[in-house]
């Protein structure tokens, strides 16, 4: 995959942003960044468009920044030599989509079709947008689509919210979203930064989606390990399920290990929405992962450990 839309992946939800003026650009990049989301699709809808992209791209490098509402070749001219990394438009203008290949620019033509979508395919648009996602039939049309179109990938923009968000990101061939609800037009206005920046550390929340998937214990061997488990099993009213490594209690929540295993005690399992975007995030808040450990599953990471135990336990993502 592009390095660019590696990194739109990972990230996951790209702001769309409508800037009233210049001096907007770094405090709303800032607090977006801050909240877990470096990055920004700037509309080329306001006058200070350009000259937001070209001064957070300056100030600002780590920000991955796209322009959107492209319209024509010339804005497109404007939005790359400023330092927009991708090109966003509302629709498939053929002209303007081989232009900004020729360029060598990541392009995201607006698509609401199956016909749209393989015509810029064919062009070579690695990802296309589709807009407006929610009025032409959101993520159940694009499964209809997919199953036809198979190496299709999309950006999602246009009634995405907090509430559908994992609906179109729990689909592997959409890739991202992009969103205005973390980073509304009045509170912008208004210059309510630590808003902005609520608002996105909630969306980044949702969209990953961790909680605690299951607790193993390690032991010495299969006798002492089926006593543990009856132990909780009578504790806990669950039943108890022998597996050929392990023994399980209630719905897996207990995984009483017939050897010892990773971590001195045990291990404890995180499940998350997408271990890929999982891991993006937390190593921005400083989380160290054994990146060797990586479980891969028909082309897709499925499980992944910290790098450092927690009171004697490892730690590990596991795909919900």
């Amino acid at each position: 995959m592009n390095p660019i839309l590696e990194k739109v992946y990972q990230i996951g939800i790209v702001p769309v942003i409508a800037f009233n003026s210049v001096d907007e650009a770094l405090p709303l990049c800032k607090a977006l960044a801050d909240g877990g989301l470096p990055a920004a699709e700037v509309t080329f809808r306001t006058a200070c468009a350009e000259e937001c992209i070209r001064k957070i791209h300056d100030e600002m490098p780590e920000m991955l920044l796209g322009a959107g509402t492209v319209l024509t070749t010339d804005q497109a001219d404007r939005a790359i030599a400023a330092g927009a990394s991708f090109i966003v438009a509302p629709g498939f203008d053929p002209n303007v989509t081989k232009h900004v290949l020729d360029k060598g620019c990541l392009m995201m033509p607006g698509t609401a079709s199956s016909g749209e979508m393989q015509q810029a395919m064919n062009m070579g648009c690695e990802v296309v947008k589709y807009f407006p996602a929610e009025a032409n039939g959101g993520v159940a049309m694009l499964k209809n689509i997919g199953a036809a179109l198979k190496t299709a990938k999309w950006m999602c923009t246009g009634g995405v919210n907090a509430k559908n968000v994992n609906d179109y990101l729990g689909y592997d061939q959409i890739i991202a979203v992009g969103g205005t609800w973390m980073c509304k037009s009045d509170v912008i206005k208004a210059g309510q930064w630590d808003k902005i920046t609520a608002m996105c550390q909630e969306a980044v929340d949702v969209m990953l989606g961790l909680e605690l998937a299951h607790i193993g214990i390690n032991s010495e061997n299969e006798e002492e390990a089926l006593a543990t488990a009856n132990m909780l099993s009578s504790l806990l009213s669950k039943k108890v399920a022998v597996g050929n490594s392990s023994v399980f209690v209630g719905n897996k929540e207990f995984e009483i290990m017939k050897k010892p295993g990773r971590g001195k005690n045990g291990h404890i399992a995180i499940a998350c929405n997408n271990v890929d975007r999982a891991i993006y995030h937390l190593t921005r808040r400083g989380v160290k992962f054994d990146l060797s450990s990586m479980v891969n599953k028909n082309g897709k990471n499925i499980a992944c450990y910290l790098a450092d135990e927690v009171a004697g336990f490892a730690i590990h993502l596991v795909q919900r």
